[in-house]
């Protein structure tokens, strides 16, 4: 084998890319990695950690600003964007650092430059040939935007943009309410800003339970976030202030909203563009690469993970996805990853988190066979310390498995952990009911939801 063959040869460096390549090379097997910019790809340098970061300074905003309700004479000052974009850039680049000497601890070599798919199992990167005897393609994905809507990188933005804003924007408006347009809409009222978020569909995160988008929904109004759902967007003007947005339909009657900025977050289109994949045979559909449920394409010994697949765009499928690809090309066989049982997390204020089937698909699926509780958070005393409202929701079958767990509250994110577990290990209410659950957390929501599934609630309501 010569330098420019390998076992594996992955095609992008970000969580689904990288993932495979570090199991990989703990498999034993010769590993290429070819990124044409920095070792962990949008979620490391301008999704998940950077967005994270920002969400945690804007909670500590928040928590200067009501300090007194917790006896704590503190006053808010203002933000300082300087310093909150050091933090932010300080945890990327530190976690970077770690990537960087993991990868090159486990023998991994690291091909710098800009990769296309030059044959079945061949990746070419300026002008130089490398072989695998399997190819992983992770190419990743980029922010979307509309027919006819230009971002400009200074009034009109996507995420990256927003995350190297210099200056909290007086006024903001949101193009987009699913998951990256509510969290930047969190940040940015935290930071003092006036912010709208235009919708089309009718409720804002719309891929989650109709109850947890209910309730972001009223805490969003409690906040002063206003959004208008099931309203299109026509179309946008620069002004000598910022921008001008046209709608249809408002509920309010206007149809044109002023800020100093627009956000589009309007979703993630797969980066597939101009990278062979079709041209080799690769099957695609819209931009996407179509696989299996082992993640193998059309074409013998090419795999695809992470946000080019169709399906849930989040870091941590792509991760499993990459470390599923390594054992299954080391021969360990594993087993599929159901897509339900990925959680999922919105990090605005408050929170949801999700895993397995909402009510409506549950129903959908097993009819009157479908048992649903709601716990409140406000029969939870971590919750009551923490001022954070909301509820744990379950959707199980009766004499059968929990289906579907979920969540909202500020930190629940943080309980999703045995919520999949739940879910993914088929879990009735009777097996987690008896379960402790440490006093006083928020994971005793869990616990108290799953004693009223039960049929024994105690401080919950069934």
């Amino acid at each position: 084998m010569t330098d420019a063959e390998f076992d594996v040869l992955v095609l992008g460096a970000g969580s689904g890319g990288y993932a495979c390549a570090l199991r990989a090379a703990q498999l034993g097997l010769t590993v290429g990695l070819v990124e044409k910019g920095n070792l962990g790809g949008t979620c490391l340098h301008v999704g998940c950690i950077p967005t994270k970061a920002l969400l945690h300074a804007a909670e500590v905003a928040d928590t200067a600003r009501e300090a007194s309700q917790f006896g704590v004479s503190a006053t808010l000052d203002g933000i300082d964007m300087g310093g909150v974009n050091a933090y932010k850039d300080k945890v990327v680049e530190r976690l970077f650092k770690g990537l960087t000497g993991l990868i090159k601890s486990r023998g991994i070599t690291v091909i710098e430059g800009a990769g296309v798919l030059t044959g079945p199992r061949e990746v070419t990167v300026d002008g130089t040939a490398y072989t695998g005897k399997h190819v992983v393609l992770a190419s990743g994905s980029y922010s979307k935007s509309l027919p006819g809507l230009e971002v400009d990188g200074e009034r009109i933005l996507t995420s990256e943009h927003a995350l190297r804003l210099d200056r909290v924007p007086a006024s903001a408006i949101v193009l987009g309410g699913g998951v990256i347009g509510c969290e930047f809409a969190s940040v940015w009222k935290s930071f003092g800003s006036d912010v709208t978020i235009i919708e089309a569909l009718p409720r804002l995160v719309a891929v989650e339970d109709e109850a947890s988008s209910k309730a972001l929904e009223r805490a969003f109004r409690k906040r002063k976030i206003s959004f208008l759902t099931g309203t299109p967007f026509q179309s946008v003007k620069t002004t000598d202030t910022g921008v001008a947005v046209t709608v249809e339909g408002a509920k309010d009657g206007e149809s044109v909203i002023e800020a100093e900025v627009l956000l589009v977050a309007v979703g993630r289109g797969p980066s597939t563009d101009g990278l062979g994949y079709a041209e080799q045979g690769v099957e695609m559909d819209r931009g996407f690469v179509l696989t299996d449920e082992r993640c193998r394409t059309n074409v013998e010994g090419v795999y695809a993970v992470g946000d080019i697949v169709p399906g849930l765009q989040l870091a941590h499928r792509g991760f499993q996805q990459g470390i599923f690809v390594a054992e299954d090309i080391a021969g360990l066989d594993p087993r599929p990853i159901d897509e339900a049982g990925i959680p999922r997390v919105t990090y605005s204020h408050p929170e949801i988190a999700s895993v397995g089937l909402d009510e409506a698909k549950a129903r959908e699926l097993h009819g009157d066979a479908v048992t649903v509780v709601t716990y409140d958070l406000g029969g939870n005393g971590k919750s009551q310390i923490l001022q954070t409202q909301g509820f744990v929701k379950l959707v199980g079958l009766t004499d059968g498995p929990v289906l579907g767990v979920h969540m909202v509250g500020d930190r629940v994110g943080e309980l999703i952990g045995e919520a999949q577990l739940i879910y993914n290990w088929e879990a009735h209410a009777d097996d987690v009911a008896p379960l402790v659950h440490a006093h006083p957390t928020q994971n005793e929501a869990l616990g108290e939801a799953h004693l009223a599934l039960a049929g024994k609630p105690l401080h919950a309501h069934s």
